[in-house]
C-alpha cells in the first residue's frame, strides 16, 4: 500500500508555492509588457516618426533583420543558455548567470516580430531562479520541488488557468512514484493558481476565438478525426524537416552572422506571408479567425508560418514553439471549413489546434486544453477526446520537434 505525505507536510508548501507562482507571473508580465512597449515603438512609432508605412513589406523585412543582428549580439556577448532548439518547456535548471541575457533576448525576439512564443524561456528563466533562490533560503525543500513549483506556476500565468499546468505536470515524472498523483500536484497546483490568478487580474488573457456556438452531429466525430490526423501530418512535416534545417543554420558558426541571415529570411517570410504571420500568433490567431480571406490565402499563411516557425527555432532565436504551432492549427482548421463548407468551424478549428499542437509537442493533455481554449465550447470535449485518438497513433513514436543535445 502507498501513502501520501501527511497533510502538514503538504501544508507547509503552500505559502513557498504561492510565493514562487505570484512571482513567475510577475516576471512573464514584466518580460511581455517590455516587448509589447518595444513591438508598438518598432512598428508603429518609428515608421510614424520617419513618415512610413509600418505594414510595409520593407519594413517588415528590415526590422525582422535588425531584429535578427540584436538577438545575435545578445546571444554572443551574454550568456543566454542552451541552443533552444535543444530544450523542451520543462527542463532541469540552468545557471542564473544566464537569465539576464535569455529574458532581453526574449523581449528582442517577442518584440521584433519572430514566429515563436515565450513559454519556454520564460519557464526555463523562472526554474533557475526558483531553484537558486529557493535552495538557498529554504534548504528543507529541494531543488526539484522548486522545479516543480516554477514549472506550474509559469505554465498557470502563461495559459490563465491552473488546469493546464495539472494537465502538463501529470504527464512529466515529478515526485516520487509511490506518491499518489493528488499529493505530487498539491503544491504545484498551488503555484499554478497563484500564476494564474496574478496573470488574469492583471491582463485578463483570453484565448477564445469569438467562433460561433456549435452543436454536435453524428458525422462531426469522423470529420473531427480526419482534421486532427491532416493537422497532424502537416506539423509531422515541420518535425521532420527540424534537425535538417537546424544543421544548415549551425553551419554558420558565428551566432550575430546566423542570427542576421535567419532575420533576413523570416522578413522575407513575412513579406509574402504578411503580417499576420509574424509574432508568437495569440493576437494573430483572433485577426485570422475575423478576416482570413479564404482558401488561397489561408493556404499561403500556413506555409508561411510554418516556414517561419522553423528558422526561427533552429538558428537560435529565444522563444517557444507552441504559440506559433496553436496559429498555425487555428488556420488549418479555418481552411477545413473554407474547403468544405459544411463543416463547423468551431469543430474544425480545435481539431486543428489539436493535431498541429500534437505533433509539435507530443502532449496529449496540452493538445487537448489548448484545442479546448481556443473555441470554450463544452460539448466539443467529447469529440475531441475521441479525434485525439487516431492523430496520437500518428504521432507516436515520431521524432520529436526538439534536438538531442550533444554531450
Amino acid at each position: 500500500m502507498t501513502h501520501g505525505r501527511p497533510a502538514a507536510a503538504l501544508a507547509r508548501l503552500a505559502l513557498p508555492a504561492l510565493v514562487v507562482g505570484v512571482a513567475c507571473s510577475l516576471i512573464l508580465m514584466a518580460v511581455s509588457f517590455a516587448a509589447e512597449a518595444l513591438q508598438e515603438v518598432l512598428w508603429h512609432h518609428l515608421p510614424a516618426a520617419m513618415g512610413l508605412n509600418g505594414a510595409s513589406p520593407w519594413w517588415t523585412l528590415t526590422i525582422l533583420t535588425l531584429t535578427g543582428l540584436a538577438v545575435g549580439l545578445v546571444v554572443w556577448k551574454i550568456p543566454t543558455g542552451p541552443d533552444p532548439a535543444t530544450e523542451g518547456l520543462v527542463g532541469e535548471p540552468l545557471p542564473m548567470s544566464v537569465v539576464p541575457g535569455m529574458l532581453l533576448a526574449t523581449a528582442l525576439t517577442l518584440a521584433g516580430g519572430v514566429s515563436l512564443g515565450p513559454e519556454n524561456p520564460i519557464t526555463a528563466a523562472n526554474i533557475a531562479l526558483a531553484v537558486a533562490l529557493g535552495v538557498r533560503l529554504l534548504p528543507g525543500i529541494k531543488a526539484p520541488t522548486w522545479l516543480g513549483l516554477a514549472a506550474a506556476g509559469t505554465i498557470g500565468a502563461l495559459f490563465g488557468t491552473p488546469v493546464a499546468a495539472a494537465l502538463i505536470l501529470s504527464e512529466l515524472a515529478l515526485g516520487p512514484k509511490d506518491v499518489p498523483l493528488w499529493d505530487r500536484l498539491f503544491a504545484p497546483l498551488v503555484a499554478a493558481g497563484a500564476g494564474a490568478i496574478t496573470t488574469v487580474l492583471v491582463t485578463s488573457p483570453v484565448f477564445h476565438l469569438g467562433l460561433p456556438e456549435y452543436s454536435m452531429r453524428p458525422l462531426d466525430l469522423l470529420t473531427g478525426m480526419v482534421i486532427a490526423c491532416v493537422a497532424v501530418l502537416a506539423g509531422l512535416a515541420a518535425v521532420y524537416a527540424f534537425p535538417h534545417v537546424h544543421r544548415l543554420f549551425h553551419r554558420v558558426r558565428h551566432p550575430v552572422l546566423r542570427l542576421t541571415l535567419a532575420g533576413v529570411l523570416l522578413g522575407v517570410a513575412g513579406m509574402i506571408g504578411g503580417q499576420i504571420t509574424l509574432f508568437k500568433g495569440l493576437e494573430e490567431m483572433k485577426e485570422l479567425a475575423a478576416d482570413h480571406g479564404g482558401a488561397a490565402s489561408l493556404t499561403l499563411i500556413i506555409v508561411v508560418k510554418l516556414v517561419a516557425l522553423l528558422i526561427a527555432s533552429t538558428s537560435a532565436f529565444i522563444g517557444g514553439r507552441i504559440f506559433p504551432a496553436v496559429f498555425v492549427g487555428v488556420a488549418v482548421g479555418l481552411l477545413a471549413s473554407a474547403l468544405v463548407p459544411g463543416v463547423p468551424t468551431p469543430l474544425s478549428v480545435a481539431c486543428g489546434v489539436l493535431g498541429m499542437t500534437l505533433a509539435v509537442t507530443q502532449q496529449g493533455w496540452l493538445s487537448l486544453f489548448m484545442a479546448a481554449a481556443v473555441v470554450t465550447d463544452l460539448e466539443l470535449i467529447p469529440v475531441l477526446c475521441l479525434a485525439l485518438l487516431p492523430a496520437w497513433l500518428l504521432v507516436t513514436g515520431r521524432p520529436q520537434m526538439i534536438i538531442e543535445a550533444k554531450h
